[in-house]
This record gives C-alpha cells, structure tokens and sequence, in this order.
C-alpha cells in the first residue's frame, strides 16, 4: 500500500536544506567557540629561515647595509651598532 500524504519531494528537499543548515551553524558555533576560548591566539608566522626576525644578526646585517649604502656615518654606525649588541 501506498501512501500519498505529506509534502512529497518538497518535503525531502526543504529536510535537506534543513540539514545542511544546521550542521553548517553547529560547525560555525564550534570554530566561534574555539575561537573565542583560546582568546584568537592561532600561530602566525614568524620570519623567514635564516632570519632572527627583528633581532639579532638580522638587525645588525640591515645596519651594516645602510652603512655600505652611505645612508649613515662609521660613527652612527658604531653607535647604533652597539646599542644593538648591548640589548641582547
């Protein structure tokens, strides 16, 4: 026997859409939860290998640069150069 009540293939697709829906918002809410639980502290990028970032042997090649450009002085370039070395 057949039966012939209900809503027919709107019903299966409107239950479909109704699906998709809620395990969409249901994965949302995780990531937002997660999200905000660990305060948005994800891992970023740090500098590229070979590089100490903002200090270091990078501060210091990017010092002996400028100094070879001629955009500084030897005495600004000893200066600066020993501030670098006495902040590690």
């Amino acid at each position: 026997m057949m039966w012939y009540g209900g809503w027919g293939w709107g019903g299966w697709f409107l239950m479909a859409v109704v699906t998709v829906v809620f395990w969409a918002l249901l994965i949302a809410g995780a990531v937002a939860l997660t999200h905000y639980v660990t305060g948005g502290r994800g891992r970023r990028p740090g500098p590229p290998p070979g590089e100490a970032g903002w200090g270091g042997r990078r501060a210091e090649d990017l010092l002996a640069e400028r100094f070879a450009r001629g955009e500084i002085d030897d005495e600004e370039y000893r200066r600066r150069l020993t501030v670098l070395r006495e902040q590690r």
